[in-house]
């Protein structure tokens, strides 16, 4: 029988059982396709990135020996449509079988529903082998249960793997050290530098110039410094285990204007393009743990763990549970645009301007900066989801759906009306300046709620508490801050609006 199988661009698992024996007749399809790199637009290092990865993959699949039609992003024979294209080949080498893999995006997996339905040849398809829990493990481990809480579902999956398990209990005696994960850095420990993949990529820039593809960000093309291999993926994750989980859990919350990456590993990239899977890297980082462990606190691993063995599965299955209607939530009805600045980096504020200029120049941003500096300002301003959804689909180097709306919409702007998370996760100046070092220097005053030299955030929080008061009176998290909120003199609560409606409506202004 001569089979077709497609691989989409984030599904480069060398791993996979495809891909054990060759079989002369079967031939793989990868496309570079304008449908990918137009639905949103995406940071100039994201396409460069998922280009090269794909073409590593493909040069490897053909090392093995497997047939494999590889189609660069200006090629003529490239129709830049997956339905088109899927029909062309299946034409071109007269398949009898059609195979894909399941995609991680509802709009692709419906879409390759809709294009096999329309085949007159047998298709199949098979799992990714990437993640540790099936699509709907999340929803068949919560059924019949009011609410979605993520600590239990991780302390299942530690039971269920025997991840950092003893007898039954969680090595340890604890479950969850976050309490120990949410220190500031003040400049010690060191933090050795990022380990250096830096390439040039000039080439691949060139062919996405002469396509036409809008970007944004930027990109140092001699010098490109993410893992597009599986053996740079691994040398990334080594480097992480051997050098900065010693201290990851500490820090992992920390925020500082002369570090970028602190002690985070920066393989989401490599994990979310499925280069390496989940498995191995807690495999990997527990053994450097076992290795080392009167130098490595448990707190420091179990803080990683939980991070791709709960969250990361978590909000995939949150993701497969609430598709599609997700997509259009906005529960507290936000209707303002995103400011320009998160395309610039041009804001007085600090902790913005560092956080988005370093977002545009790395692709990159870590998970509290991501929350509680760019989310938490795009919430408190009532913007509207679907804006927040494009900014940070298209930004970051590691955003696909499947993990982006689930933390944007969900998690980040609680458009989804507490099913991800239980509160808004907003705050006040005063949560910055204890996790790190942006309120210094800063043109705004962090303790000081009215006034032209006032932080912003001072008078969007309480704002924002007054104007959705009656959507949390009934969330039992929210009383403390509701109770705060009333006991504000009429007088500074009219200043508070007036100071949050001057910045929403003239956001450029700050």
């Amino acid at each position: 029988m001569n089979k077709l199988r497609l691989i989409l661009g984030d599904q480069l698992n060398l791993q996979h059982p495809w891909f054990k024996e060759v079989d002369p007749d079967c031939t793989y399809l990868m496309a570079e396709m304008r449908q990918e790199t137009d639905y949103v637009t995406h940071h100039i290092q994201k396409i460069v990135a998922f280009f090269s990865a794909m073409r590593n993959f493909s040069a490897s699949l053909k090392e093995q020996g497997h047939k494999v039609i590889y189609l660069k992003i200006n090629e003529e024979e490239n129709p830049q449509d997956l339905d088109e294209l899927i029909h062309k080949y299946i034409g071109k080498l007269k398949a009898d079988k059609f195979e894909y893999l399941l995609p991680d995006e509802y709009r692709l997996d419906q879409l390759l529903k809709e294009i096999t339905t329309s085949l007159d040849i047998s298709c199949d398809f098979s799992d990714t082998h990437h993640f540790l829990t099936s699509r709907d493990t999340l929803e068949e481990f919560f059924e019949g249960k009011k609410q979605l809480v993520m600590e239990s579902f991780y302390r299942m999956m530690r039971k269920k793997h025997n991840i950092m398990m003893q007898d039954g209990e969680p090595e340890g005696g604890k479950w969850n050290y976050d309490q120990s994960n949410r220190k500031k850095w003040k400049g010690s420990p060191a933090i050795p530098s990022e380990y250096d993949l830096r390439k040039d990529v000039q080439k691949i820039i060139s062919e996405i110039d002469k396509a036409g593809i809008k970007t944004i960000g930027k990109i140092d093309p001699q010098a490109f410094n993410w893992p597009t291999s599986r053996k740079e993926s691994l040398e990334v994750l080594n480097y992480f285990a051997e050098n900065l989980l010693q201290h990851f859990g500490d820090y992992q919350d920390a925020l500082h204007t002369e570090q970028r990456f602190l002690f985070h590993s920066r393989i989401s990239f490599a994990m979310n393009s499925k280069m390496i899977s989940p498995k191995e890297v807690i495999d990997r980082v527990l053994e450097e743990y076992r290795k080392k462990k009167t130098e490595i606190d448990i707190s420091q691993v179990e803080g990683f763990v939980r991070q791709i063995l709960g969250w990361r599965e978590f909000m995939r299955g949150v993701y497969w549970r609430e598709m599609p209607h997700y997509k259009s939530k906005n529960a507290l009805d936000n209707q303002n645009k995103l400011p320009d600045f998160y395309w610039t980096g041009d804001t007085k504020m600090n902790c913005l301007s560092h956080s988005i200029n370093q977002s545009l120049e790395e692709a990159y941003a870590h998970h509290i900066q991501r929350l509680m500096i760019t989310g938490n300002y795009a919430l408190l301003t009532q913007t509207h989801p679907d804006e927040v959804d494009a900014w940070y689909l298209g930004v970051y180097i590691d955003a696909i759906e499947w993990v982006e709306i689930t933390n944007t919409r969900g998690m980040s702007q609680f458009a989804d009306g507490g099913i991800v998370a239980t509160k808004p996760y907003v705050s006040s100046a005063n949560y910055i300046n204890k996790m790190g070092n942006y309120c210094s220097g800063c043109t705004y005053d962090h303790k000081k709620k009215t006034g032209d030299n006032a932080c912003p955030f001072n008078a969007l929080y309480w704002n924002f508490l007054d104007a959705k008061k009656e959507s949390f009176k009934d969330n039992p998290r929210m009383g403390m801050m509701l109770n705060l909120l009333s006991k504000l003199g009429k007088e500074e609560m009219e200043e508070i609006r007036s100071r949050a409606t001057q910045i929403i409506e003239n956001p450029d202004q700050f």
